[in-house]
């Protein structure tokens, strides 16, 4: 028997069915004059098609029109009534007209997304092959409840809601109707009842008919009247015979996830209002409000994070609740965590973790630092966790260091949000990590012991074995000397990775901070950090190898109040027309910074061996190869002291303010691969000793210091000098 011809007593809604494109109402988007499907329908010319939809919106309908115009063959089955046997059964019927009379066939499957995987996989060859042209209606999304391949080889028609016009359309059609409506008699609507209908029935033509029939045939005392009988439906009537919306939500169909979204959303965009409305929509359907708990407490996490770290213990308090009192009662729970969620502060920095996940699928091979490694089982053999700075051992439970892998250094996952509890900790993390990233920008030039060695990955172990608590507090303390006013423009002249340029925005929240940086690598760390401020914030970076190329790009016309110059004057830059150059630069009575480490006052490596009776002979070695070192006036970092360089900055119209050397204790860990090229032939150490005796330091050094943190002391100049008087010559 046909899906489409059934004998007997129909409901209106069944007899109604158009039979053709000229009957059918409404879905103008695709089946308008003109249209792409109603062309293919009219010139029976059909691929395989799927028709989307909520109920009632015409789906089954338009499968029987195109059933009513095509010279195929047309074969319909429900999945929820047939299977894989009534599947191969139409197939057999489809290969057999094929081949005997070159006759296509039309498949016709309602439900189809009620198949399962190997249902649907069954029908994709004969598809494929062109045994059978499918058309598929379906409630669900079918790109997620159909086979891929079924709908890589369909078109996909989405049917929509009808409007209330169109809805009046059909009610009018069903009245008028002589032969499958009531048009023998004479169905009048009494104000606002027809619009009850219409609006009551939610775009679901199936539901209005229902209702229509229900009134009309209730009305008069007996059913069917004498034919020309006025039969008046009055708003009562209509009201009654649609008293309640049936709620549109399929907790397992594509609506579930419309409302659901739309609830998230409202939660998202703090409006509790909307929020209650798209909830009550989803209980009054009947969905489980433990769903409800479990969508809550992942936006707690996602979208609200640590702007208000109690949201999730809010939720998970009020799931708990429901969970001991139930509902109705439980209404109250709900309620109160939607309320909570969509009326305290937002943030979505967790979505930091994907930013985590996509470096991780980049960056395949970061090898864990060894200073991060378990030292469990290898510790000994391999180095695995030494150089490790125990956090708890220092002043507030933190030192920095490095803890990501070295091709990732400098990276910035986490971004924190600027309201509730994570405003509060957002200068916390910046500020320690402004430490660790100029750190990890910076090349350790100040270690005499280093300056001749250039491997990248002995700079980076030593450059993450600084101590920043030291540099932090030292660098508060100099910046505290000057004069600062909000209106003041800075000019950070060696930035390196942002060591001074973070607070000196802080501190000077109206002007601008230039900072110069010596490579590009320098460059993209500050401007990586600076992307989370407002545009008009940033620092201005300007990066070329040069100090005088660097010094070139500044806008001829702004002067600086202040200059920062932090490990400058070194090498090349320690020079008279730096000085003056600086200078012309300066505001009238503008400042300059000078924050100058004196290498040659830095602890030495023979310091590092223990104090033990049958190392003394090879210390003393070590001492006479550094007494040679050190007394070497051609390496320009030994050159360097207070005197001469305060004597350089003020015959270049400097006037000293202030000035002071300090020592200042840290840690050092001293690489492997530093030691093999301090004491290799042409090394520091090898060339001033004889081989034998610089193999035998080599091994008493890689046992004795290699791989691990050392207490390392540095002597540092702090300066401020005033800009009194034009450059002298």
């Amino acid at each position: 028997m046909d899906l489409f011809d059934i004998p007997g007593q129909q409901p209106l809604a069944a007899r109604m069915r158009p039979r053709s494109l000229s009957e059918y109402i409404g879905q103008s988007a695709i089946l308008g004059e003109g249209r792409l499907l109603r062309r293919v329908i009219q010139a029976d010319r059909l691929g395989s098609l799927i028709f989307y939809g909520p109920p009632g919106t015409g789906k089954t309908t338009l499968a029987q029109v195109i059933a009513n115009t095509t010279q195929s063959a047309f074969a319909s089955l429900n999945a929820v009534l047939s299977g894989i046997k009534e599947l191969r059964e139409e197939i057999e019927k489809a290969k057999e007209r094929k081949t005997l009379y070159n006759r296509r066939t039309i498949l016709f499957v309602d439900e189809v997304h009620r198949w399962n995987k190997a249902q649907q996989d069954a029908l994709l060859p004969w598809v494929e092959n062109g045994t059978v042209i499918l058309i598929g209606a379906t409630t669900e999304n079918p790109y997620f409840e159909v086979n891929k391949a079924l709908v890589s080889r369909s078109r996909i028609f989405r049917l929509t809601p009808l409007s209330e016009e169109e809805l009046r359309s059909v009610a009018l059609q069903a009245v008028g109707d002589r032969e499958r409506g009531y048009g023998k008699f004479n169905v009048v609507f009494e104000e606002g009842a027809l619009e009850h209908l219409t609006q009551t029935a939610e775009g679901d033509a199936r539901n209005l008919l229902n209702a229509l029939e229900l009134a009309v045939e209730t009305t008069p005392e007996r059913f069917p009247p004498e034919e020309g009988s006025e039969i008046r439906i009055s708003l009562a009537t209509a009201e009654e015979s649609i008293q309640q919306k049936a709620v549109l939500y399929d907790k397992e169909g594509d609506y579930h996830y419309d409302i659901i979204s739309a609830f998230i959303k409202s939660l998202r965009g703090s409006d509790p209002d909307a929020a209650l409305y798209w909830m009550a929509r989803m209980t009054e359907a009947g969905e489980n409000p433990r769903f409800l708990f479990r969508r809550m407490l992942i936006l707690a996490c996602e979208d609200v994070g640590l702007a208000d770290p109690n949201a999730i213990r809010t939720v998970e308090a009020c799931a708990a609740a429901f969970d001991r009192i139930g509902m109705p009662e439980g209404n109250f729970m709900l309620s109160l965590a939607a309320l909570y969620l969509s009326t305290c502060p937002k943030s979505n920095s967790t979505l930091a973790f994907f930013d985590a996940v996509e470096a991780v699928r980049k960056e395949r091979n970061g090898e864990v630092p060894d200073h991060l490694k378990d030292p469990s089982r290898d510790g000994d053999d391999f180095g695995h966790g030494k150089g490790y700075l125990y956090p708890h051992a220092y002043r507030d439970h933190w030192t920095a260091q490095q803890y990501l892998p070295k091709s990732l250094q400098g990276r910035i996952f986490y971004q924190p949000g600027k309201l509730g509890y994570e405003a509060q900790i957002a200068d916390d993390v910046r500020r320690r990590r402004e430490i660790q990233l100029s750190q990890t920008a910076e090349n350790d030039e100040t270690d005499v012991l280093t300056f001749a060695f250039d491997k990248e990955e002995s700079k980076w172990l030593l450059r993450m074995n600084r101590d920043p608590k030291a540099d932090g507090e030292l660098r508060d303390d100099v910046l505290n000397r000057l004069p600062w006013k909000r209106h003041f423009n800075v000019l950070d002249v060696n930035a390196g990775g942002g060591f001074f340029v973070w607070e000196a925005l802080r501190r000077s929240t109206e002007g601008s901070v230039y900072a110069l940086t010596a490579t590009d690598s320098e460059k993209e760390i500050i401007d990586f950090h600076a992307s989370e401020l407002d545009e008009v914030r940033r620092p201005i970076v300007i990066s070329d190898a040069s100090f005088e190329n660097r010094m070139k790009h500044l806008p001829e016309k702004i002067r600086f109040e202040i200059i920062l110059a932090r490990e400058l004057f070194l090498k090349s830059c320690r020079t008279p027309e730096t000085a003056a150059l600086l200078r012309t630069k300066a505001a009238e009575n503008g400042r300059l910074l000078v924050l100058q480490t004196l290498p040659r006052f830095s602890t030495r490596l023979s310091q590092l061996l223990p104090p033990l009776p049958s190392l003394s002979k090879p210390t003393e070695q070590m001492r006479a190869a550094e007494e040679k070192i050190y007394s070497d006036r051609t390496n320009p970092l030994l050159t360097i002291d207070s005197d001469s360089l305060t004597n350089l900055l003020e015959a270049a119209g400097w006037e000293t303010v202030s000035r002071e050397e300090k020592e200042i204790d840290g840690f050092r860990l001293i690489p492997k691969e530093r030691i093999e090229s301090w004491f290799s032939p042409d090394g520091l150490y090898g060339r001033r000793l004889e081989q034998e005796t610089a193999a035998a330091l080599k091994t008493l050094c890689f046992d004795r210091i290699a791989g691990r943190n050392h207490p390392w002391r540095k002597r540092v100049f702090t300066a401020v000098f005033k800009a009194a008087q034009p450059p002298s010559g």
